[in-house]
């Protein structure tokens, strides 16, 4: 078995760390540069067309992408601590929040980071005006978790989960790309302060 990863910020393998941190799993890796486009280039395409990471390699050769799949994948393999829920009830409430996180605010903190970040402006047409209204959608989506999380320590129930290391790796990017936490949000702050002192964190 073998992951191909890229280093912070990149967000989508660090899920994949963090949920290898909480299970206390150690899988190789393989750092590909993203800044080189190491990912788009076609040993690495023939492996995972879609040119992303992270990709997990198993060893028989098959390819599975996407890193909520691959933990999906390693969570099967490996059930304990769940981090998908145990009961129907649970996995169902996770499995939402996972989406609420991915359409509410993982998609506007992406189209911000294509469309109006420096970085990115070298790699395809940038549609400015789009990126800074944006910016917009990402600061109402972080008001609305910042609702859900009042009186919860956690996103989807009583124990940390899947949904935390989800919404934490989207409001890390956000912030490395400069979408600050705003001032009133003060449950969200203090749920990140609580989720980042993880020791998975620090791990991974």
């Amino acid at each position: 078995m073998l992951l191909y990863n890229a280093p912070d910020p990149a967000p989508n393998p660090r899920r994949v760390r963090l949920f290898l941190a909480e299970k206390g799993l150690d899988i190789p890796m393989r750092d590909l540069a993203i800044v080189e486009r190491e990912q788009k280039a076609p040993d690495f395409l023939a492996k995972n067309p879609a040119g992303q990471l992270p990709a997990l390699e198993l060893d028989d050769g098959t390819v599975i992408a996407e890193s909520v799949s691959i933990c999906r994948y390693l969570e099967a393999l490996h059930p304990d601590p769940p981090l998908f829920g145990s009961s129907p009830e649970e996995m169902a409430r996770i499995d939402m929040w996972l989406r609420r996180v991915e359409n509410m605010l993982m998609v506007p903190v992406g189209m911000v980071w294509i469309h109006s970040h420096p970085f990115t402006a070298g790699l395809g047409r940038q549609f400015t005006d789009f990126g800074e209204a944006s910016k917009e959608r990402v600061a109402k989506a972080k008001a609305w978790f910042d609702g859900q999380l009042d009186g919860s320590d956690y996103l989807a129930g009583e124990r940390y989960s899947m949904a935390d290391i989800m919404l934490l790796t989207t409001v890390d990017f956000a912030l490395w790309i400069g979408l600050d936490m705003p001032e009133d949000a003060g449950n969200l702050r203090d749920w990140h302060d609580r989720v980042s002192t993880r020791e998975s964190v620090q791990r991974a």
